[in-house]
């Protein structure tokens, strides 16, 4: 047998090829986008602009406990898989089971004292006397399903730790899907608003997480519960293995909050609404971006790790070209379909939609850019240098929008605002290829 028989990404990929054998990853990424925004369509054409508003205005709560979660969960993982490794089978189950226990309490937790303070959350976040209600509905019931939000993200990583990674992607389309089905039965059908949006989305979270528990209960697998052992040194490790991942989802929620904030003082609770329907529209289009270079990453590792320097700068060559081609893709869909992305989720209110068709005529410019950047923090991490990738990924995300946001919006306004993602990912750009420049010769890729 070959050597490329044996590891399918041992192959001389061409274009076609390197694009087939990332396909997958694309869907799944652009799946993903989809049902999510799909989500705030059903709150804004079927409750209200404010509803979509409200549910911006709480989502830095939504950020910090997936950061948690995915904190645990990522940095747990690497606990478990190498004691697994290691033959250390018995203790892998005690570390795998006390993790999700943990994850469970912390949920508890975090229910508890949430619905204690939840009105100074609310007004905290920024919410108006119009939008206090929607978010107090929500965020309520968000706050009940906190441990099955926590677990389900837990089983999502430590699904693939136990060697089930297709039966965690199975749970993920199956929580989508239902999050979908139950929006229209509550909002559509049953005329429950933003409380049917919330107990939709918490349904969703319950679907894996109950038949993860049962999953792993039953012991089908090496990886399954057990009477653990009260190490706290393990949930240590866990939590400082996965603190980028923590650091990642603060920086979302920290922006977002910044993002409501100015336009609640610019626009009010219309100003929020489009930000909201840009938001979630980015994510979708940059799914794009994230599932190829996914899926392309462990090519690039093994020709690096392989020591095949040509086919290593064929890949790479091949990557920038098609990402080339896909932001400029996202930025033409961006520029002249915005109109049509605002009256999918604006039609019955003409004032969010034309801030939002205003905005997407200058928030487009952001995907010449952004693709770059997220494929080259990507190509840094295949290559081991997570430090580039970290710089590139923190600047992105956090540090350059952040600036942009205390600083644009003084002198230009809402313009500012709209200016504040084009303007990071430009300056973002500037350093990815200064560093791709600086590490050419350690990696050779070009």
């Amino acid at each position: 047998m070959t050597e490329t028989q044996k590891n399918p990404l041992a192959e001389s990929f061409n274009a076609l090829s390197l694009v087939r054998f990332a396909f997958p990853s694309m869907v799944m990424m652009l799946f993903m986008g989809l049902y999510t925004i799909v989500d705030t369509i059903f709150i804004a054409r079927f409750v209200d602009t404010n509803a979509l508003s409200s549910i911006n205005i709480v989502c830095p709560v939504i950020n910090l406990i997936v950061g948690l979660g995915t904190m645990l969960a990522t940095g747990g993982s690497a606990v478990v898989a190498k004691k697994m490794g290691n033959g250390n089978t018995e203790e892998a189950r005690s570390n795998f089971t006390l993790i999700v226990v943990a994850g469970a309490v912390i949920g508890l937790l975090i229910t508890a004292a949430g619905l204690l303070f939840l009105d100074k959350i609310i007004w905290g976040l920024g919410a108006n006397e119009i939008l206090f209600p929607y978010c107090r509905d929500y965020l309520t019931i968000q706050l009940i399903f906190i441990a099955f939000n926590m677990m389900q993200v837990l089983y999502q990583n430590l699904f693939v730790t136990a060697g089930k990674p297709t039966l965690g992607l199975v749970l993920a389309v199956l929580s989508g899907i239902a999050n979908i089905v139950f929006d229209y039965v509550f909002i559509v059908l049953l005329q429950m608003g933003i409380k049917g949006a919330a107990i939709g989305t918490g349904i969703g979270y319950m679907i894996p997480s109950i038949i993860g528990t049962i999953f792993f209960l039953m012991k089908r697998s090496e990886l399954h519960f057990c009477k653990p052992n009260m190490d706290a040194s393990v949930l240590l490790k866990s939590c400082s293995n996965g603190a980028s991942e923590m650091v990642s989802q603060c920086s979302t929620a920290v922006t977002t909050f910044l993002f409501n904030v100015t336009m609640m003082k610019l626009l009010g609770e219309d100003g929020v609404a489009a930000i909201t329907v840009i938001i979630y529209s980015q994510f979708l289009l940059t799914t794009l971006y994230i599932g190829f270079s996914m899926g392309t990453a462990p090519v690039v590792s093994y020709n690096y790790g392989s020591g095949n320097v040509k086919q290593l700068k064929k890949t790479v060559r091949i990557c920038f070209r098609f990402i080339a081609g896909i932001s400029i893709f996202a930025f033409l869909f961006s520029m002249f379909g915005g109109e049509s992305i605002a009256k999918v989720f604006a039609e019955n209110n003409r004032n969010v939609f034309e801030i939002t068709k205003n905005g997407f005529s200058i928030f487009s410019f952001s995907f010449l850019f952004s693709g770059c950047n997220i494929f080259s923090s990507a190509l840094f991490t295949a290559l081991s240098n997570g430090k580039a990738s970290a710089t590139i990924s923190f600047l992105r995300t956090f540090g350059f929008i952040t600036v942009s946001l205390l600083v644009l919006p003084r002198f230009l306004e809402v313009t500012g605002v709209w200016l504040a993602v084009p303007f990071a990912e430009l300056f973002t750009l500037m350093l990815t290829v200064y560093l791709l420049c600086r590490h050419r010769k350690q990696y050779n890729y070009f």
